[in-house]
């Protein structure tokens, strides 16, 4: 068995298994991707431990505290544990490479496993994703799919992927479509930190040397906000390459692909309330009205013309260096075989 070296995070990946020794709570925020959860003290554990602390002192939290540690350990050894072999080699993190983690890797250590300890914990993991961000982004060959609402951007970026071409899905990583309406029922949008590390796996395996295809977006899509350096680099970038689909394919599409909205009509009339103040109280009334009747093609028809093609006129020059410099690329049929078509086109632009 080797000695117990602290491991740094470039050579995580020498690991069988790795275990994050940290409560549910915490790798609930945020965790190394693959990593599993074996927790020495749970939430509550870990409260009380923290009131011992405070009222009686370190000497007496301590105590109490490696009895629950020792408890958790024995339980993960009998239940998560049972049928590795003496050649498993596991790496164990806590929140800064302390005791947590040390306990486990001690106890896995006497068993005969090379286990060995994250240096630093998940704080140098955290560490590393963004500073990794910040050396990367600026880096990246973009191409950045531009085009009105409803003019199937994420699809067509679906159908690179499938071509061949580089594609980052920041909507998919962030589980929500960007706009107003773009929450998921259902699923919940990850943590600000979680959202960071998916995108730099994401990001981490990119070959800098070919093209990479993004979505336009803005700086938030839905309560997460993008990577600054990554807002810059999309701000930009010499390619833009927009989607021009009328009216009609537009709605025709938004109807199809927003077919979750029609599934509860009072959310989505309660989705619509933030747009009284842009929008005027009148308006907003009618469209909540028409959201609860299920007249859902004026009301789609209606927010396109009215909010969402005003907003995207403006803010596309604002954000984009490259704007009057875009390549647009007709985008009038956007069924599966035209998005396949659309796909080809974009990347004949090279």
């Amino acid at each position: 068995m080797s000695h117990n070296v602290p491991v740094r995070v470039p050579d995580m990946h020498a690991f069988d298994t790795i275990i994050d020794a940290r409560s549910p709570a915490e790798f609930a925020q945020d965790h190394i991707p693959g990593a599993i959860n074996c927790p020495v003290l749970d939430d509550e554990e870990r409260h009380v431990v923290g009131t011992i602390y405070v009222q009686t002192g370190a000497f007496e939290a301590r105590r109490v505290g490696a009895a629950m540690v020792a408890q958790n350990i024995a339980r993960h050894l009998r239940e998560r544990f049972p049928e590795q072999p003496a050649n498993w080699r596991p790496l164990v993190y806590c929140w800064r490479g302390g005791m947590r983690s040390g306990s486990m890797v001690t106890v896995m250590r006497l068993v005969g496993w090379d286990a060995q300890q994250l240096a630093g914990g998940y704080k140098a993991f955290r560490r590393h994703v963004v500073e990794q961000l910040d050396t990367i982004c600026p880096g990246l060959d973009l191409r950045v799919i531009c085009g009105a609402t409803g003019s199937a951007k994420t699809r067509v970026l679906q159908a690179l992927s499938r071509q061949g071409a580089q594609v980052v899905d920041l909507e998919e990583l962030a589980s929500h479509k960007g706009s107003l309406l773009g929450g998921m029922p259902g699923q919940p949008q990850p943590t600000q930190k979680h959202f960071e590390t998916l995108l730099h796996g994401a990001l981490a395996g990119i070959d800098l040397a070919r093209p990479l295809y993004v979505e336009a977006e803005s700086a938030r899509i839905g309560r997460l906000s993008l990577p600054l350096p990554l807002v810059a680099r999309m701000r930009a970038a010499p390619r833009l390459i927009e989607l021009k689909a009328g009216l009609p394919a537009r709605l025709a599409y938004l109807l199809r692909d927003y077919v979750y909205l029609t599934q509860d009509r009072e959310r989505l009339a309660g989705q619509l309330a933030p747009l009284k103040d842009l929008q005027g109280k009148e308006n907003v009334q009618r469209w909540q009205q028409w959201a609860r009747d299920g007249e859902f093609e004026p009301l789609l028809a209606e927010l396109m013309t009215e909010h969402y093609d005003p907003l995207y006129e403006r803010s596309q020059a604002r954000h984009f260096s490259a704007w009057s410099d875009r390549q647009t690329v007709p985008a009038d049929v956007l069924d599966e075989v035209g998005i396949e078509t659309l796909a080809r086109q974009v990347l004949a632009l090279g």
